[in-house]
């Protein structure tokens, strides 16, 4: 067998690249990500509710395991993993989520407040009634096109024959390569309004259609406050949409009142309700507000209830105000009306939308009319026949006794050939001839059943043509008459609006700015307490001294400051952190505060506090910067009074740590202890002035292989004697010797 050489393909393979990523990029947009703008359904949601209905889980039907559901959808239609199929399933069936669920969930579906569904082997489904008659009607009637599955075992619809604007009534959001679609929820009956007022004037612009469409109508209720940029979005598609929730004032006993949340931000749905509830304790912890006494999520199956218990006098208007301003209590949402229009994506208004939908009605009912006419022609043809066979019958008798075989009698029916059929005579064989039925109307005849020829079958047989008269002039009339197929699209939507219509939940407004007054703090002095641990706490200065030999021997740091300064925590990478004592947790001696992880950007794992002080005192102070290298410079306080929470403290050498900060004050000298025992006091006049982005100067020069491990300033009280090389020496009576030379072994 001849070998066939390969042949190597030389392009430019960014050429390649570019091309492969478009290729990806369409298959996820169209394919995964965005819905179709007819049926407002993303793929996986329109092959889960066909896949329903091809297993017949009805809404007059017994519920059936998801698992099952789920299972069928893969190994059909949707061969993208199980996860996505099931949490589809599961968000088609969250009333929270939907404003029309299409899915009627049995089990744990999930709460508003997050909660995740149960797992799919224990939850169960069928199909919501209006999902079967809005959704999935008519797939019969050959009123959409289908497709070929995946591996070409199946065949699926492109798209699913929905009679109202589903874009609009659900939304939508994903989120695909390079682009997002974000699409609010709007109310059933506003929309299927605009609707039909959109097919009896084909002129009609945005402005017009929102007099039926408000706004959006979010299934959480809720307040939209920028009535007045709604007509925007909704010309351009995209835009911000400012939603509030819906607080109202409770009088309780003794003249207190109580601030009660009960409607939520479409986007507080989920894990961001307990956000806000850590969100409304922090502004209680961090005395930004000292009105609420109290907080309790009172939420159940019946509805949202969040209940803030204020003390008396409170200043009701000015703390809701404060809510909005510092929680998510008031929210954006970003609408990008993005789907896939005629087999691209596009950003589409509302009236864009509109059209689209109604030309898929016209269409899909000019396809659903063409086949039932058809239908009707065909039985037309086939009752004609048969009332024509009646008035004969007893010459077709005849034909069929004399035949010898059923084709024979066939060909004397449709073509009247009488060669080799027996007739009684020759008028017979004459009038025989004559017979000119269709191929259709003569196989019927040879199937017809005897009893047929009762007179009320014959008379009913009658009536029953006389009806499919009736149907194919009116099927006629639809298909060729655009107002008579526009008056019926018309009934269809407003029999879906009185049935599945409900009252609005959003109130739609041009809401004021949200102004509180924030009351400055009590300025008060405090004393920051630090345990070895890395837990800080602030007490007030009675405290810390009825308590301060305990507080001096348990705290690695005592910083007395005023709360409303900030400490500032200096770490071995040489970062700088920033913390401000109000956020510091205050309260009694005993109490464990709060991590620093927790206080900054702090990360105890990666780095390790060695100095920190108050931002006051540092403003007017001289640091002296120390590293594990020998590396000392001094530092102007000042340049620490940064806005950053977080920022470079000093310069390290590669593989060196910084090891102390230190403030000047009175000290004179200062002392390098190294592991292998050396000790080098120098004048800190020696140290020169730096800016803290420089490396400094060389301290003490190191033997090879040791380090650094402490510096002392003996000038200090607390400094006077350390342990070197287990003995104890007193540093104020080391000689004063040169930087940048070896120093002293202590043996």
């Amino acid at each position: 067998m001849q070998k066939t050489e390969p042949q190597i393909i030389r392009t430019e393979y960014s050429e390649i690249m570019q091309k492969s990523f478009i290729d990806y990029a369409m298959s996820v947009i169209i394919s995964r990500a965005l819905p179709d703008v007819r049926d407002g359904l993303k793929p996986v949601q329109r092959r889960t509710l066909y896949d329903m209905y091809e297993l017949g889980i009805r809404f007059d039907r017994p519920y059936r395991k998801c698992a099952r559901i789920v299972g069928d959808t893969m190994g059909k239609y949707h061969p993208h993993g199980d996860s996505s199929i099931y949490e589809a399933l599961v968000v088609m069936a969250q009333d929270f989520k939907k404003g029309l669920p299409l899915v009627d969930g049995h089990g744990n579906f999930g709460s508003i407040e997050g909660d995740g569904a149960a797992a799919m082997r224990y939850t169960e489904a069928r199909l919501q009634k209006i999902t079967q008659e809005a959704f999935l009607a008519d797939l019969d009637k050959d009123v959409v096109n289908f497709g070929p599955n995946f591996d070409e075992t199946e065949k699926e619809p492109e798209v699913l024959p929905v009679r109202l604007p589903n874009l609009l009534v659900n939304g939508a959001d994903g989120i695909a390569v390079g682009m997002v679609t974000s699409i609010p929820p709007h109310n059933l009956g506003e929309v299927i309004d605009a609707t039909v007022a959109a097919i009896k004037n084909s002129d009609i612009t945005t402005a017009e259609l929102m007099k039926y469409i408000q706004g959006p109508d979010f299934p959480t209720g809720g307040i939209v406050i920028n009535k007045d940029e709604l007509a925007e979005i909704y010309e351009t598609g995209t835009g911000r949409i400012r939603l509030r929730g819906k607080v109202s004032v409770e009088q309780t006993k003794g003249g207190k009142e109580n601030l009660v949340i009960s409607e939520i931000p479409y986007t507080m749905i989920g894990a961001n309700i307990g956000k806000f509830l850590n969100d409304v304790a922090a502004l209680v912890e961090t005395k930004k507000t000292t009105d609420i006494v109290d907080i309790s999520n009172q939420s159940s199956k019946d509805g949202i209830r969040i209940v803030l218990e204020l003390r008396k006098g409170a200043d009701t208007e000015n703390l809701i105000n404060m809510l909005y301003k510092k929680t998510r209590l008031e929210d954006t949402f970003g609408v990008n009306m993005l789907a896939v229009c005629d087999g691209r994506p596009e950003t589409m208004g509302l009236k864009k939308i509109i059209e689209q939908h109604i030309d898929f009605q016209f269409e899909v009912n000019t396809r659903k009319y063409q086949t039932l006419l058809k239908k009707e022609q065909d039985k037309r043809e086939i009752q004609e026949g048969l009332i024509k066979a009646c008035d004969v019958i007893d010459l077709i008798i005849e034909i069929l006794r004399g035949s010898t075989s059923q084709q024979q009698a066939k060909d004397c029916l449709v073509n009247g050939v009488t060669e080799g059929i027996k007739f009684k005579s020759r008028t017979s064989r004459k009038e025989a001839a004559q017979l000119h039925f269709t191929e259709a109307q003569a196989t019927a005849i040879l199937e017809m059943r005897l009893y047929r020829l009762i007179g009320l079958e014959i008379a009913a047989l009658q009536k029953e043509y006389e009806a499919t008269l009736k149907n194919i002039a009116r099927y006629e009339d639809l298909l060729n008459n655009y107002d008579s197929m526009a008056k019926l699209i018309i009934q269809e939507l407003q029999k879906l609006k009185k049935e599945y219509g409900r009252p609005r939940r959003t109130v739609v407004e041009n809401g004021e700015e949200a102004v509180y007054e924030e009351k400055k703090a009590e300025e008060m002095e405090v004393v920051f307490l630090m345990d070895r641990f890395g837990y800080a706490r602030t007490v007030d200065t009675p405290t810390y001294e009825r308590n301060r030999e305990t507080a001096d021997a348990e705290s690695r740091y005592v910083i007395s400051c005023m709360n409303t300064d900030k400490i500032c925590v200096f770490t071995d990478t040489g970062s700088q952190h920033l913390i401000k004592v109000m956020d510091v947790p205050f309260g009694k001696f005993r109490d464990k505060g709060k991590p620093i992880d927790n206080l900054c950007n702090y990360s105890s794992a990666q780095e390790t506090v060695v100095a920190a002080e108050s931002l006051q005192k540092l403003r007017m102070s001289l640091l002296i910067f120390g590293t594990a290298m020998g590396m000392v410079k001094q530092v102007e306080g000042s340049e620490f009074d940064v806005a950053k929470r977080t920022t470079a403290a000093t310069r390290l050498q590669d593989g060196d740590k910084l090891l102390s900060v230190q403030c000047m004050g009175e000290a004179q000298t200062a002392v390098f202890r190294t592991a292998g025992g050396m000790c080098l006091r120098i004048p800190i006049g020696d140290i020169p002035l730096k800016k803290k982005g420089a490396v400094g100067v060389r301290g003490i020069r190191l033997n090879e292989g040791d380090r650094v491990e402490a510096m002392y300033y003996p000038d200090a009280e607390r400094d006077k004697v350390a342990i070197v090389n287990e003995k104890e020496v007193h540093l104020d009576r080391l000689k004063i010797g040169s930087r940048d030379t070896k120093g002293t072994k202590i043996r």
